[in-house]
């Protein structure tokens, strides 16, 4: 590994592998629960000057990161939801460094944060309910083919730790 490699994935590459039995399942969710507390941890105490740096040259800021979690979570659970209750629909993707620059991205990160609260807690319910079959359930992405919920879920919790890292190891970097 590369020391951009050390800064881009600084939690590791998604490895792939399916939450196909209880306990990886369990695993997954619980990365899950835990992320709106983590990520609140990462920034706290964090002022304007040093939410607007970036996890690496040319990567994105700290506040970018904040919000682009909420966005991509917010799409994750429509999806797990499309997943359970069609026929392996076909999502959109979008252009996450184009919705990094949209306007609502220069916000203070309370909002985002606020936001992945209350979607993780009922992102997080929907998961718990779900049976092993329903695990199996997925969806079509245009670029990445079938995906079912047996990888989306452990890869979103994969996310959730890559994207709390980006911030956590900045930090631990410029000593703050």
């Amino acid at each position: 590994m590369t020391v951009l490699d050390d800064l881009r994935y600084p939690a590791g590459h998604f490895d792939g592998h399916p939450a196909d039995t209880p306990a990886l399942r369990d695993a997954a969710i619980e990365d899950l629960r835990l992320l709106p507390a983590r990520l609140r941890a990462a920034v706290a105490g964090l002022s304007g000057s040093r939410l607007e740096t970036p996890y690496r040259d040319g990567g994105w800021t700290v506040r970018q990161v904040v919000h682009h979690v909420a966005d991509s979570h917010m799409n994750a659970l429509i999806r797990t939801k499309l997943a359970l209750t069609e026929d392996w629909p076909t999502i959109k993707p979008y252009d996450q460094a184009a919705w990094a620059r949209l306007a609502d991205s220069t916000l203070p990160v309370e909002p985002s944060l606020a936001l992945l609260d209350a979607l993780h807690e009922r992102w997080v319910e929907l998961l718990e309910s779900l049976t092993a079959a329903d695990f199996a359930r997925g969806y079509e992405h245009p670029e990445n083919g079938r995906q079912p919920l047996s990888i989306v879920v452990p890869m979103y919790a994969w996310h959730s730790r890559h994207h709390t890292a980006h911030v956590t190891s900045l930090r631990a970097r410029m000593g703050w």
